[in-house]
């Protein structure tokens, strides 16, 4: 028999808890109620979801490939009513999930979605910040916690599972400290998310860059170190949009590196027209904000 959406939920509660016992609390159970429903879906699943211990709960493998699928369908079932609820009063309303790196967040998601909810004031968007290391934001649509991102991907990279589709090309620009004599004697700032394959590649190849380097928590605070005479940095156009006083911003030329940046969704969510309609303002919106 298959697992019901009550059963579904049941499991995320644990994951999200940690515990029987606040997993029950959360959906109205006993802490025995839960462990019995847990393991009667592990019997019909096949496979032990979680681990119990001392520390609580915690998904085994089976488990979080299970949680995935679990997540999927329950947000698939969210939009068959949703949106044949809209289909037939003609309009968009609920949520869409969108996940984000910072300055994606701040400067192509605003404008975007000002224009997606003024055509449709019933939709809810949930912006969720994710740091784009690791798996990023595209794991967060690979793992059903969002239905759209926007994602930095290398030109070979490829999201198995999933679409994506081209929003920009940012450039990558100098910044120094402003009136600075000698900025090349500065240390190059650098942040963990500046990891583009292509855009190390360009690093190799110039030689004038500074040897020393220091490594700080991301974009932002290097842009604020760089405005304080620490360091000079190679920064992308987004994080450059609204730069502080005491900074120069200097094209690096035809040869300058770039990042390419995209959306990010499963096949299923593509069909949702709250994802469709935001792919829409996304891509009319990207190119303005990036020539700024």
């Amino acid at each position: 028999m298959d697992l019901s959406p009550a059963e579904l939920r049941l499991l995320i509660a644990v994951e999200s808890t940690g515990s029987f016992t606040a997993a029950g609390r959360e959906v109205g159970l006993s802490q025995s109620a839960v462990s019995h429903a847990v393991r009667e879906a592990e019997r019909r699943v096949g496979a032990v979801l979680f681990e119990r211990g001392r520390q609580g709960a915690r998904p085994t493998p089976a488990g979080e490939r299970a949680l995935v699928h679990a997540r999927q369908i329950l947000r698939q079932l969210e939009l068959l009513r949703t949106e044949a609820r809209d289909a037939a009063a003609g309009s968009v309303t609920g949520p869409v999930r969108i996940a984000a790196f910072r300055t994606a967040a701040a400067h192509l998601l605003p404008p975007a979605l000002d224009r997606l909810t003024t055509r449709f004031p019933g939709l809810r968007p949930q912006v969720l910040v994710v740091p784009e290391l690791g798996r990023g934001t595209a794991g967060e649509v690979a793992d059903g916690r969002a239905d759209l991102a926007i994602a930095t991907l290398d030109d070979n990279a490829e999201l198995p599972g999933l679409q994506h589709g081209d929003l920009v090309t940012e450039p990558y620009l100098l910044v120094h400290p402003a009136g600075h004599p000698d900025p090349r004697s500065l240390p190059l700032l650098d942040w963990p998310e500046n990891c583009s394959s292509y855009t190390r590649h360009w690093w190799a190849t110039q030689d004038w860059l500074p040897p020393r380097r220091l490594d700080v928590a991301d974009d932002s605070v290097v842009l604020s170190m760089v405005a304080q005479g620490i360091g000079m940095a190679i920064l992308p156009k987004l994080t450059l949009l609204n730069p502080p006083p005491g900074v120069e911003v200097v094209d690096l030329g035809p040869d300058r590196p770039t990042r390419r940046l995209v959306h990010v969704t499963t096949t299923a969510a593509r069909h949702s027209l709250a994802v469709r309609e935001l792919i829409r303002e996304l891509r009319a919106g990207q190119s303005e904000t990036i020539s700024m």
